[in-house]
């Protein structure tokens, strides 16, 4: 196994290996660059776990394009979860809290779903990469928290391998990006931005650039 390799697929090929495809998994947003990890964790399992958290604010484009990529790459065991009723009855009854509060409403309609799930698995995959905003920018390829590991496989990639890699392999683009669209997240909470710096695209107005999916790592926790 080699963990120390920058090859993305080698990375992922060894912690499949190490962990198991029934104890890995992988969120996936179904995005702009989300292909890439998809496309590359498919070549080596279709069974390994995707969730998809369905905050009922995506826009349409992105269901149409999950199911495309389920299609394509063969994805075989793909989860939606979806924000509680008592959530949003009780935290977003109007389903405006985005305009006030956007760190609750990803804690409703994010955070909180995945946790019922995390505990699941013993690691994670994630498609970060460094390149995409200053909060990334030190990314390490594993993380440990939270009793887990966090994979990062894509980190040491930029904005152009991500472009080659899906030209080379031919894989389908989100149909918002060729309308400006470098990163993309809930409807309310997304606009076009530029490719050299698509976080700006997200939370307009407010300082927040990331919904809190990925927190931050306990400073006592080790990262490799």
């Amino acid at each position: 196994m080699n963990f120390d390799s920058p090859d993305p697929s080698e990375i992922i090929a060894a912690s499949l290996t190490l962990f198991g495809e029934k104890n890995i998994a992988v969120v996936s947003s179904f995005g702009a660059e989300s292909v890439v990890l998809l496309h590359l964790i498919a070549q080596h399992s279709q069974d390994v776990p995707v969730f998809f958290i369905d905050t009922r604010k995506h826009f349409s484009e992105t269901h149409n394009y999950r199911k495309t990529l389920i299609d394509e790459l063969g994805l075989r065991d793909v989860r939606i979860l979806n924000p509680t009723e008592r959530d949003l009855a009780d935290k977003d009854p109007t389903g405006e809290l985005h305009k006030t509060d956007p760190d609750s409403c990803c804690a409703v309609r994010k955070i909180n779903p995945l946790i019922e799930v995390r505990s699941q698995f013993q690691a994670w995959f994630t498609g970060r990469k460094r390149y995409q905003a200053a909060t990334r920018s030190k990314l390490q390829i594993f993380e440990f928290e939270n009793g887990g590991a966090k994979i990062n496989p894509l980190a040491g990639m930029s904005n152009d391998d991500v472009s080659n890699y899906v030209s080379e392999h031919d894989l389908p683009r989100h149909p918002m990006t060729y309308m400006g669209y470098p990163s993309i997240g809930c409807e309310p909470c997304t606009q076009p931005a530029d490719a050299d710096d698509p976080r700006t695209g997200r939370w307009s107005g407010f300082k927040k650039t990331e919904c809190g999916i990925h927190s931050k790592p306990d400073p006592t926790e080790t990262t490799v």
